[in-house]
């Protein structure tokens, strides 16, 4: 097998995989998600980065999982579960953009989970709609 040659394209660049991921999973509009923050059964999951979190604060009773972490989070028979994702709750996770949420959602649906969306634009088309955010408290 040959190297690639650093700055020639990759087979699949990121937004390929992006759209690919979109293509298979449930994603949830703005409005949708809006109107599903007090549902019970329902555990939105902020998977940015914690500076980011920091930086710009969250949607209000949100679960934090960072994107490097979630798969094994989310797996009972992984050391790092953690049982608030797995305990009856559909998952609708977020991140800035959407980008990483549809990766991740494609991720966990190839897990096995059925229970798991994504949300459309991200926190960033949060923030701009005028949903509630709370700051980020250590």
């Amino acid at each position: 097998m040959t190297q690639r040659e650093p700055g020639t394209p990759l087979a699949k660049n990121s937004a390929v995989l992006v759209a690919e991921a979109n293509a298979v999973i449930d994603s949830i509009s703005q409005a949708e998600a809006s109107a599903l923050l007090d549902n019970p059964r329902i555990l939105l999951v902020d998977i940015r980065d914690p500076r980011e979190i920091e930086r710009e604060g969250m949607i209000p009773h949100a679960f934090r999982a960072p994107r490097g972490m979630l798969e094994f989070w989310v797996d009972p028979e992984s050391p790092y579960f953690k049982p608030a994702l797995d305990d009856g709750r559909r998952l609708v996770l977020y991140c800035g953009s959407g980008w990483r949420s549809a990766l991740a959602a494609k991720s966990l649906k190839e897990m096995g989970r059925t229970d798991v969306a994504h949300l459309e634009g991200g926190f960033s088309a949060w923030k701009r709609a005028g949903h509630p955010v709370i700051e980020h408290s250590a």
